[in-house]
């Protein structure tokens, strides 16, 4: 399966980091390389700095624009790819899962991340490579650092740019609800933020700039987001009730001893 790393050439250490971590785990990858700030002109910017719930800042617009382009990459190549964001760790067990989930023809976005926050997953789930589980994934609010895309997803994704503009890239795909999603469990990929949320070495640092996505920093805008903010709620609230049935809301397990680097 082909992997995409989302990286910027001047993001030396995390660079080396990963060259270091797929030539351990055997894994051909390439870079992509990631959309700047100064890549996003300001024209570009003000298009979507509105869009979503609050004001988007110049970097998340430029990082939403660096996983679109390997949702076009997918789409050109005709094949799925692993996406993963720079600052992604990977458990060792990554490459029999990649191997195994390739030939799931159902799928057209699988999420291998966990971000110690609850999602709303099938009650029941398939039994798949190295005693874990795939299941249907029907809301996830998680983060967007590793998931395996198919091209009819990344063609979903993009459509739904069309229809409702752009957000965080996590956010953006969480939105596109007509995407068959599914969650492996345990999850083999954490970002290095994380690690110490979850007791895991990290092996670049023990001091990992967090990240601010929800930072009381970040800009609320005046009225117009405070509706915006208001319907999301409500329209998340509603398709919550609707995916009590078929789902339920948790936390999805890690193995930590999956992610020992020695």
């Amino acid at each position: 399966m082909n992997i995409l790393i989302i990286s910027l050439s001047s993001a030396i250490e995390r660079r080396n980091f990963q060259q270091i971590q797929m030539e351990k785990l055997k894994l051909d990858f390439e870079f992509l390389e990631a959309t700047s700030i100064h890549n996003v002109d300001e024209t570009t910017y003000k298009k979507h700095a509105k869009d979503w719930q609050r004001p988007l800042k110049n970097t998340e617009v430029a990082c939403y624009y660096s996983h679109q382009n390997a949702w076009r990459k997918i789409i050109q190549s005709n094949k799925p790819a692993l996406i993963l964001e720079d600052d992604a760790l990977l458990s060792k067990y990554t490459p029999k899962l990649l191997a195994n989930l390739a030939d799931k023809k159902q799928c057209e976005l699988i999420s291998l991340e966990n971000r110690n926050r609850k999602k709303f997953v099938a009650k029941t789930g398939e039994s798949i490579a190295c005693a874990s589980k795939l299941f249907r994934l029907y809301q996830d609010r998680t983060g967007a650092a590793g998931y395996i895309l198919w091209p009819q997803g990344a063609k979903k994704l993009l459509q739904c740019e069309q229809k409702k503009g752009i957000a965080l890239a996590d956010a953006h795909i969480t939105n596109c609800h007509n995407i068959k999603a599914y969650q492996v469990e345990p999850t083999p990929i954490i970002q290095l933020d994380q690690c110490r949320d979850y007791a895991v070495q990290n092996p670049i640092n023990n001091v990992t700039t967090k990240s601010t996505v929800s930072s009381a920093n970040n800009p609320k805008g005046g009225w117009v987001f405070r509706i915006k903010r208001i319907v999301f709620q409500l329209k998340l609230g509603l398709r919550q009730v609707a995916l009590i049935t078929k789902s339920e809301r948790r936390y999805i397990a890690i193995r930590k001893q999956d992610f020992k680097t020695k």
